[in-house]
């Protein structure tokens, strides 16, 4: 057997079934699928079992305990050469495991990922949280997805992640963490001193999260495990990571000046601001907001033009200010929790984070 696909759901039944199905088109068939429920109150059992015949697959159930122990179950009870992790979420064009033989055949390695992108069926929600995803202008530019040369590491993450079975136990899998468990092997990875590579045609389409409140809850998670990550492998922490921090700063403080100088120019009956040579005037107030209104046209802008579609331009705007703003409140969680009140990773952050 040459490949392990290993899918570990939960709760995602309907996302299954896409997955199942982009496998059975796949031009090469030397592979299994080993699908783990994790818990779920919402089951995909039976989604699997429509493809019993068509897929060579098995269904196992667990305990909740989240992904990263999910997928250590499911290697578990795998056989393949090499181990493919997929996010439930995900769907493979036809062409996906044919890019992953053409890579290794020509340049072998231990562990490798693939970009993602969106598909033209997913919600104008969907086109939006994938474009603040991947896009230059949010932090995109630094989750890999971009080719880089032969001698960058690149780490790839649990949507769309790959290695040699040995490489996989002998690192034991995924730990526990809750969140950010896919950064933390990919560390490990690297660590070890295997070499990790970018396939930039084994690409996904990756739905992520399907509305804005759950794209809230996941970046302000990936902020909290930036800072987890960086307890665990020190001096990984890296100036773009401190990016989306920076940037929720600046609009608070930005927001905060406004409303100041707003009440300032109330209280004494005067108008602060900049007085225009053809006799216009601009308040300080509106000063303060000038920066985040041209972040808003920017974001507009590029999004609309490259999805074609001034709603999901609309979108993207509230996107991008989400994952930013969502990280960054997580980032500054986890510091004043972990770095200035020195508490450990598992009694800082109890609550469960795979949903």
């Amino acid at each position: 057997m040459k490949y392990s696909v290993i899918i570990p759901v939960y709760n995602r039944p309907d996302e299954v079934d896409e997955l199942l199905d982009s496998l059975t088109r796949q031009s090469i068939k030397d592979f299994e699928v080993v699908v783990v429920e994790d818990g779920s109150t919402t089951p995909c059992k039976e989604v699997v079992e429509k493809y019993m015949g068509q897929l060579n697959i098995q269904y196992l159930s667990k305990k909740n305990g989240g992904p990263g122990l999910a997928r250590n179950y499911g290697v578990e009870h795998s056989k393949g050469e090499y181990v493919l992790i997929l996010d439930s979420d995900c769907v493979l064009p036809e062409g996906y495991l044919s890019a992953i033989e053409k890579e290794l055949t020509e340049h072998p390695c231990d562990a490798f990922g693939g970009p993602d992108t969106a598909h033209e069926s997913f919600t104008n929600v969907q086109k939006a949280i994938s474009y603040s995803m991947t896009s230059f202008f949010t932090t995109g530019g630094i989750r890999g997805g971009k080719k880089k040369g032969a001698m960058d590491k690149f780490y790839p993450r649990s949507f769309n992640m790959g290695m040699r079975r040995e490489v996989y136990l002998k690192l034991k899998g995924f730990s526990k963490m809750r969140f950010g468990e896919d950064i933390d092997f990919s560390y490990r990875i690297v660590e070890a001193g295997y070499k990790s590579r970018l396939f930039p045609e084994a690409w996904v389409w990756h739905k992520r999260r399907t509305d804005f409140d759950k794209f809230f809850k996941q970046v302000f998670n990936s902020g909290i495990a930036r800072i987890n990550l960086t307890k665990r492998h020190p001096g990984t922490l890296k100036l773009v990571h401190l990016l989306p921090m920076v940037f929720t700063v600046g609009v608070l403080l930005l927001i905060a000046g406004a409303v100041a100088f707003r009440q300032f120019d109330y209280w004494n009956n005067t108008a602060t601001g900049i007085l225009l040579s053809n006799g216009g005037f601009i308040p300080t107030y509106s000063l303060c907001l000038v920066p985040i209104m041209l972040y808003i046209l920017l974001i507009f802008i590029d999004a609309s033009i490259r999805n074609k579609n001034l709603v999901i331009g609309f979108l993207s705007v509230e996107a991008a200010f989400i994952q930013l703003m969502g990280y960054g409140f997580g980032f500054l969680k986890a510091w004043w929790l972990r770095c200035v009140r020195g508490m450990d990773e598992f009694t800082a952050f109890e609550k469960n984070f795979y949903d």
